[in-house]
């Protein structure tokens, strides 16, 4: 009976001290992953980002989907110009002499493809739709729209992702906590997302870190 109840306390010990350090080391290997994952899925929204900012430039709107949104980086060319300023004379009837008249005039340059500009030879732009790492091919959510700004439309977009996709293998304990984060050093929010559907703007919810991971 005595090697019974020690065996017992042993084995109670033991579960304790996994407890006790899973506890411990738990919190330490989720924010691992989770900055590492961050980190992968910021990346891909800045290339969104980018890519929309050119679609925007060519087309006055931003794309819908990403068939549209790839198919225009295939094929999609900037306009290069150059303004100048230049001057003539006219005669003025109401003066009955010439005056000087001043005018800009835009040349146009040349064109540059959309897909050298932003990417080179890289072809990750092919899948500019898939969240890194998702278990099941899981995609990131766009949509395109207008706003209407002092009597003015102005075209909007939004591409996100939930962070139930991206930390999907995580403790639900701590991605509850994480869903729920409100700091100006997390992703707060229960997503990650770039730019937004009710104001004219192209910002993402992400802590400065993750755009200095980048730079280094």
């Amino acid at each position: 009976m005595k090697t019974i109840i020690q065996i017992v306390l042993w084995v109670g010990c033991i579960a304790l001290g996994y407890l006790i350090y899973n506890s411990i080391t738990g919190p330490i290997k989720f924010n691992e992953a989770k900055e590492e994952r961050y980190a992968q899925v910021v990346a891909k929204l800045k290339d969104i980002r980018n890519a929309q900012d050119a679609y925007k430039t060519v087309n006055g709107k931003f794309a819908n989907d990403f068939n549209s949104l790839i198919r225009f980086i295939d094929t999609g060319k900037y306009v290069i110009t150059q303004q100048r300023d230049s001057s003539f004379m006219e005669f003025d009837k109401a003066y009955g002499i010439d005056l000087l008249k001043e005018v800009k005039i835009i040349d146009t340059l040349g064109f540059v493809s959309v897909k050298d500009s932003l990417f080179k030879k890289d072809a990750r732009y092919k899948t500019l739709m898939d969240v890194p790492g998702a278990p099941n091919g899981e995609k990131f959510e766009m949509k395109a729209a207008f706003v209407e700004k002092s009597g003015y439309k102005a075209p909007v977009f939004q591409a996100k992702v939930e962070k139930d996709v991206i930390l999907y293998d995580q403790p639900k304990d701590l991605l509850a906590r994480e869903k729920a984060a409100l700091s100006v050093e997390e992703v707060n929010g229960s997503s990650i997302y770039v730019g937004s559907l009710d104001e004219v703007s192209n910002s993402g919810n992400w802590p400065p870190i993750y755009d200095k991971k980048e730079k280094n």
